[in-house]
């Protein structure tokens, strides 16, 4: 990370919700767009969808089966029960993430892992207490490090060393969104929005009748979460978007920024120069985990794999000897 104090806004994304929602006169039994919102995993959720019924306890129920099978802060949850080598058998969600962040782990070369766990928790971003590690732990830690090291036998998780565990936060909000946007369409919604952490995925078009607006706001480092100055606006539909940067959770040390975003090959924070990515994909689990992988590889090799999938749109905020810049895939619609 460059470490210019000049008055610079970076411009690290951070996805919000732009609404102004023009709710229709009618309760339970009549169709209306209705809104949900509170707290889950650490983070706010917002939803609205059309509906002749409410649908909030179906949506806590979603929730709640994402919390237990992949919450390692759920001292009962499987990914506990996995990581303490605890007899366990893995349900469909576990399987389902364990599933796709392989095939975004073969994909990114190992820049995407969900095993990097005790490298994040000893860096302090994680599930456990941690500190400022010295370089002998960090290679200590990389010894165990390797998604390679994991495989999924029937409804049960293999470890070639029990010292292996697993954190599925960089693909579980995204996989919840999708999961709730799939109950919803269960019940006949046809046009919804839901927003887990800034993890959306978007569906029909909102109570007026346009496709679904997404501000994109001014990048700053923002660890209280107070900004709010917008960016850009996106235009979007049918679709799913994540964003992953280094604007809130980190630290500075000695006068050098700490992210946590962590590069599973060298144990440390990464510095790719990335600042920001934002991915657009047809789930929100894919694109919170291709996110995420991106943060760590760095702009050249995000888009060696982005000119592959026709099916993924991005921004992509880096910092080039000093200057930010962006790349914006030009299907995005700006407002």
């Amino acid at each position: 990370m460059s470490k210019k104090t000049t008055a610079i806004i970076l411009p690290i994304i951070v996805i919000a919700l732009v609404a102004v929602i023009s709710m229709k006169k009618g309760g339970e039994g009549a169709m209306s767009y209705k809104t949900a919102s509170g707290l889950v995993f650490g983070t706010s959720y917002n939803i609205t969808y059309e509906s002749d019924k409410a649908l909030e306890a179906e949506i806590k129920a979603v929730f709640d089966s994402v919390d237990y099978s992949l919450s390692p802060f759920n001292k009962e949850s499987i990914i506990t029960a996995v990581n303490e080598n605890r007899p366990v058998e893995v349900n469909d969600y576990f399987i389902e993430v364990f599933t796709l962040a392989k095939k975004v782990h073969k994909a990114t070369d190992g820049a995407f892992d969900i095993t990097v766990a005790p490298l994040v928790n000893v860096w302090g971003f994680g599930f456990k207490e941690g500190h400022f590690p010295t370089d002998s732990e960090v290679d200590s830690l990389r010894q165990i490090i390797g998604l390679d090291k994991v495989r999924l036998e029937g409804r049960h998780i293999v470890k070639d060393d029990h010292r292996i565990m697993l954190d599925c936060s960089a693909i579980a909000k995204g996989y919840a969104v999708d999961k709730v946007g799939e109950m919803l369409a269960r019940n006949g919604v046809k046009n919804y929005l839901v927003e887990v952490g800034g993890e959306i995925v978007a569906k029909g078009k909102n109570s007026r009748g346009k496709t679904w607006s997404i501000g994109v706001t001014k990048p700053v480092d923002d660890s209280l979460s107070v900004n709010s100055e917008m960016q850009m606006v996106l235009s979007i539909t049918d679709c799913a978007l994540a964003t992953s940067g280094n604007y809130r959770n980190y630290y500075i040390k000695d006068g050098h920024k700490y992210a946590h975003t962590i590069n599973p090959k060298t144990g440390y924070p990464a510095e790719s120069g990335m600042l920001s990515a934002t991915i657009v994909a047809p789930t929100c689990a894919e694109a919170d985990a291709f996110a995420t992988g991106f943060m760590t590889m760095g702009r050249d090799k995000s888009l060696e794999i982005l000119s592959d999938r026709q099916d993924m749109q991005y921004i992509l905020i880096y910092d080039d000897k000093g200057t930010t810049k962006q790349d914006i895939s030009k299907k995005l619609n700006i407002k």
